[in-house]
């Protein structure tokens, strides 16, 4: 069964709640304790001041060493400083514990209760919990001392615990009522947050993240193309195990992240990218005698660059490559030009049939059997390499499909090469410089083509001359450029093409400037055969 996922703004509420949960309670044990040490001293303080007071009061002195004539003035002020004091009780009593004044005046001439009254006969000031007549109560003691500087009596200030408890508990719900505000603040903080994370994240959860991530980590180490990626600053964060074995083989460091990249590479044109904010396509570099191409993109977000990503493949694997699907394309033109060209021919015959016309129908059989036995004949026995004949061979059928007349001039027989990557290479050669020849020749009135091909002492050289409208002084140095042509846009690869394989195989082409109408070009290049023909 799988776990259950939780959304990012559930999670960030739970666990904001529950430090905001944590933290109000823990403060509020220890504020609850503060709050209560401090109102139990306020509450002692405040007894302590009013007992000292009335102990200082001439009406109080003078009641005691009278006695009974101000009686009646000694018990009123007590009484007026305890309603306005707000205590519980304030009592007066003589040096032998008889009070001499008390909230109830029953209790007037009677001993104090409690027991805790001892010391402050004595001349101690002191603070006390106990239990009397008014109930439990806390109590501050302070002697009284005549005029002579001798002790005549003591004051007792009574607070009900009641109302220090009510205190404390009023202390205890403000702080509950702050929890409560907190955790509320906390929770619209959390949902606050959430949202803005979540807006930050693109409305992705955080599982969803996770597996975009894994996917992507999985991608990029199965793509067959090394990649390296770049933060803002050149720091490299991202290298997969292509890019890692290209970098092996080049003799650079298996561990390049975190490395700058002007370090690690010091020739890349990645940083550029990062600069520019534009792509750079196709470039080729070279490190430690490895050639690859690269593709650099900068990464925009929010349009502001923050890195930079580069793919990038060995340049012979890229040759490879390009040399595999340029010769399957070259061989597919070939086939469908030679059936195309049976297919007119039986539709010919078909018509022929149909209408009766036996003997046309028999001189048109052997026109075209003998032509295509001297074709192929002429063929076969000039080049000994049966895949260049049969292409060559496609490339008739191809030329007449364009109503071009196409001839095939052997100097010498042109024996089978030694090694079988020159044939591909010189199918390159041949069929685009026959292709671009048939496309020069579109709008002339006149389509002649031809190709010579001479073998001598290990050299091989191809002639390929049409009719055409010729090359023009200003086309001459870029027509062998990748991607140059005079045609519609994404074109331009046919000279190129064969220029890199003239190159693969060591050899040379040049323009034949001398010819009067068209256009000549002279292709030499080394030719291994599998034993000589003398």
């Amino acid at each position: 069964m799988s776990k259950q996922k939780y959304k990012l703004s559930t999670i960030i509420i739970f666990f904001v709640c529950l430090v905001v949960l944590l933290s109000l309670l823990f403060t509020d044990l220890l504020i609850s304790q503060t709050v209560s040490d401090t109102i139990r001293n306020n509450q002692e303080e405040k007894a302590k001041i009013v007992s000292r007071t009335v102990a200082k009061s001439v009406i109080v002195k003078n009641g005691l060493e009278n006695g009974e004539q101000n009686a009646g003035a000694f018990q009123q002020y007590t009484v007026d400083i305890q309603q306005a004091t707000d205590v519980l009780f304030i009592v007066v009593m003589d040096m032998n514990g008889i009070r001499k004044s008390h909230p109830n005046p029953e209790m007037i001439g009677k001993s104090f209760i409690g027991g805790d009254e001892k010391a402050v006969l004595k001349g101690k000031e002191h603070i006390s919990l106990s239990k009397g007549t008014l109930g439990q109560s806390l109590r501050a003691f302070t002697p009284i001392y005549g005029a002579d500087n001798e002790q005549i009596g003591a004051v007792a200030v009574g607070i009900s615990l009641n109302n220090v408890e009510q205190a404390l508990e009023k202390g205890h719900h403000n702080i509950i009522f702050g929890s409560i505000i907190g955790i509320l603040v906390g929770v619209l903080g959390a949902v606050i947050i959430a949202r803005y994370i979540k807006k930050i994240l693109f409305g992705l959860e955080p599982f969803e993240i996770a597996k975009i991530h894994e996917e992507r980590d999985t991608m990029l180490q199965s793509v067959h193309e090394g990649i390296i990626a770049v933060d803002k600053d050149s720091t490299i964060t991202l290298v997969n195990k292509s890019a890692l074995r290209i970098f092996m083989n080049s003799g650079l460091p298996d561990n390049p992240i975190g490395m700058k990249l002007t370090e690690y590479m010091p020739y890349s044109k990645l940083d550029r990218a990062l600069k520019t904010g534009k792509p750079e396509q196709d470039e080729e570099l070279t490190f430690n005698g490895v050639s690859i191409l690269v593709n650099s993109v900068p990464l925009i977000v929010n349009q502001e660059i923050v890195g930079a990503i580069s793919t990038f493949r060995e340049k012979t694997e890229v040759h490879q490559l390009a040399e595999q699907l340029t010769g399957v394309r070259i061989y597919a033109e070939a086939l469908r030009a030679q059936s195309h060209e049976f297919m007119n021919r039986l539709h010919v015959i078909l018509g022929m049939v149909k209408m009766g016309f036996y003997d046309e129908l028999t001189n048109f059989i052997n026109e075209v059997v003998n032509h295509r036995v001297n074709e192929v004949g002429y063929v076969t026995k000039n080049i000994k390499d049966p895949a260049l004949a049969g292409f060559i061979m496609g490339k008739l059928s191809f030329a007449r499909e364009n109503q071009v007349e196409m001839i095939i001039d052997n100097e010498t027989v042109i024996p089978a090469p030694k090694e079988a990557n020159v044939t591909h290479e010189l199918i390159t050669i041949v069929g685009n410089t026959i292709d671009n020849a048939i496309e020069a020749m579109d709008d002339m009135k006149e389509k002649k083509l031809q190709l010579k091909l001479n073998y001598d002492k290990h050299q091989l050289q191809i002639k390929v001359r049409d009719s055409g409208p010729g090359v023009k002084n200003e086309q001459f140095p870029h027509i062998f450029k990748k991607g140059y042509s005079t045609k519609e846009s994404n074109r331009g690869y046919g000279l190129y093409l064969v220029s890199k394989s003239v190159e693969s195989l060591g050899g040379t082409i040049q323009l034949n400037l001398s010819v009067e109408n068209g256009t000549e070009f002279i292709i030499q290049v080394p030719y291994e055969v599998e034993e000589e023909n003398e």
